[in-house]
């Protein structure tokens, strides 16, 4: 697997300098649960280290009514940013614009949101803007009424964008989606894996060989259990020079991943 990687490397894809990923990189996913919250932190944290001065908003949290800690909370917790912020909260765990319309509470307005996200802007070098779901998932209305989508989001700010994806089986028609939908509306993207696994199987090396032209990280299963400071110091590991961090070189990685494992 080790020399199929280093195959696919040559040519080496061209990968983001870290400048592409300064002032607003907007965080979505191939799905729910694929990890977005602890990328989102394991960014923070790196780009922090390496003297950034780094804000988190989530647009909308759903799910409060669970009593489950909220994303800002996790990542305040992993990576303490200099600056998170939560722009509206809603009880039910669905779609930021369904959760607001069965609350009877305001939904998140485009221009809105875009205006709080470019105030942060201004004070910081890096600001994670973290969506909900996947780049299609209805997060709230514009002034006409009409929904719209992180994907929306994107387009509006003229920002690059981390696809968080799956590590298993089906995560390759998943990620080729959404890149797709990205780059036909001339998003930049890159892919981090959003939970490796401590024993991964064939599929996930299959896998990692074909995303690897996008890859710009990888974290470990777990990473979000791990003590804080553990997390910060091991954050850079799991990154590219893209993100802030200190992967550069896929085939080690892998070398290093598949003994005893593979």
């Amino acid at each position: 697997m080790a020399a199929e990687l280093s195959a696919q490397a040559q040519p080496q894809p061209r990968r983001p300098e870290a400048g592409e990923w300064r002032g607003v990189v907007l965080v979505t996913g191939t799905d729910t649960d694929v990890g977005k919250t602890i990328v989102t932190a394991a960014v923070a944290a790196a780009a922090q280290a390496s003297g950034l001065r780094v804000a988190v908003i989530k647009p909308g949290q759903t799910g409060i009514a669970t009593g489950a800690p909220t994303d800002i909370e996790t990542i305040t917790r992993l990576a303490a940013p200099d600056t998170t912020r939560t722009l509206a909260e809603y009880p039910e765990p669905m779609a930021p614009l369904a959760a607001a319309t069965v609350a009877s509470l305001p939904p998140l307005e485009l221009y809105e949101v875009v205006d709080a996200i470019r105030a942060e802007a201004d004070k910081h070098d890096l600001v994670l803007v973290e969506g909900a779901g996947g780049l299609l998932v209805p997060m709230g209305v514009r002034p006409s009424g009409e929904s719209w989508t992180v994907a929306d989001l994107a387009t509006t700010l003229g920002i690059s964008t981390i696809v968080v994806a799956r590590a298993g089986l089906g995560t390759l028609n998943h990620t080729a989606l959404t890149l797709e939908a990205l780059a036909r509306r001339g998003v930049p993207a890159g892919v981090v894996i959003g939970a490796w696994p401590a024993d991964p199987e064939l599929v996930h090396w299959a896998n990692l060989s074909e995303l690897v032209p996008h890859l710009i990280g990888a974290l470990p299963d777990g990473a979000g259990a791990m003590d804080p400071g553990v997390f910060r110091r091991s954050a850079p590991g799991w990154l590219t020079p893209a993100l802030y961090g200190v992967l550069d070189n896929w085939r080690v990685w892998a070398e290093e991943f598949g003994e005893g494992h593979h």
